[in-house]
């Protein structure tokens, strides 16, 4: 796992186990505020000596950006620390999370210690502020990647855990295209230090205009080409030869994940532009 210090009072950590996945802290004189705690338990293990043990800051707060086992799953090793997520974070855990789990045990034994925590305070609308030790946590709803994704700004600091609204790609498969396109919309001018993303590297001030209006970008300019399958004779053929470059973006981050992601999220848009279609037709009536 690798650390890395992004402000006097922050700390960003980067799993070297799973995707590049990040975690983040915030220390305060009466103990951390831990956003997010990684996949697997040695590196969820990791974080928590080096805040409790070498910092001497108690995780008070844990805060689940999304319900996704990357970013939830070492919250159990954090006993006592009273965990924090939007509402449908808490009912997706309880359904989908679990499920998910129990199945990944069965590959991965490594697992087998992973609890699901529910979150004990949950919000809906608006913001949320959460205050520690002279520190202010705000936090809201950005769905899109998930339908319970949220960001949280260390107000204090000016530094934005984006979580997974903000990765080297947009990746939509278990959210909402227009949600995530409006999410982004909304981080605009926002004025961050630093931007830490669920996945990859920490994006500084100077570049985080330039990168988010790249993501909006790619997100655009993927619902044009994917609507050119509706007028194509071999639909499947055309969005299997949609690569990542053609609509705007590098394959090379994440370790070559990003084509994969990307092709992911062309099918995803697909079917759901094709059942929006139908409804379209049905509610028209046949054409003669």
């Amino acid at each position: 796992m690798q650390k890395e210090r992004v402000a006097d009072d922050i700390y960003v950590f980067t799993s070297e186990l799973y995707a590049q996945v990040t975690a983040g802290a915030i220390i305060t004189s009466e103990g951390s505020i831990l956003i997010d705690t990684l996949v697997f338990p040695q590196e969820a293990k990791e974080i928590k000596a080096f805040l409790e043990d070498r910092l001497g800051a108690p995780v008070r707060y844990v805060v689940n950006t999304h319900y996704h086992a990357d970013h939830t799953y070492g919250t159990c090793f954090f006993e006592g620390a009273i965990v924090v997520a939007h509402a449908l974070c808490r009912e997706l855990l309880d359904t989908k999370g679990r499920e998910a789990l129990e199945a990944a045990k069965q590959s991965a034994p490594v697992l087998e210690p992973v609890r699901i925590i529910l979150p004990e305070i949950v919000f809906h609308d608006g913001y949320m502020n959460l205050h520690l030790g002279g520190k202010t946590l705000r936090m809201w709803h950005t769905p899109g990647h998930s339908p319970d994704s949220i960001v949280c700004l260390a107000v204090d600091d000016g530094v934005l855990f984006a979580a997974d609204t903000l990765m080297p790609l947009p990746y939509f498969v278990d959210g909402d295209y227009d949600d995530f396109l409006e999410s982004l919309e909304s981080l605009r001018g926002g004025g961050y230090e630093s931007v830490v993303q669920g996945h990859g590297e920490v994006v500084l001030r100077g570049e985080f205009e330039n990168k988010l209006e790249s993501d909006i970008r790619y997100l655009r300019t993927l619902r044009e080409k994917v609507e050119v399958a509706f007028r194509r004779h071999d639909p499947q053929r055309y969005l299997e030869s949609l690569d990542v470059e053609s609509c705007g973006k590098s394959r090379i981050p994440l370790a070559g994940a990003v084509q994969e992601l990307h092709q992911a999220n062309v099918m995803k848009l697909y079917h759901d532009l094709k059942g929006k279609i139908g409804v379209m037709e049905v509610e028209r009536g046949p054409v003669i």
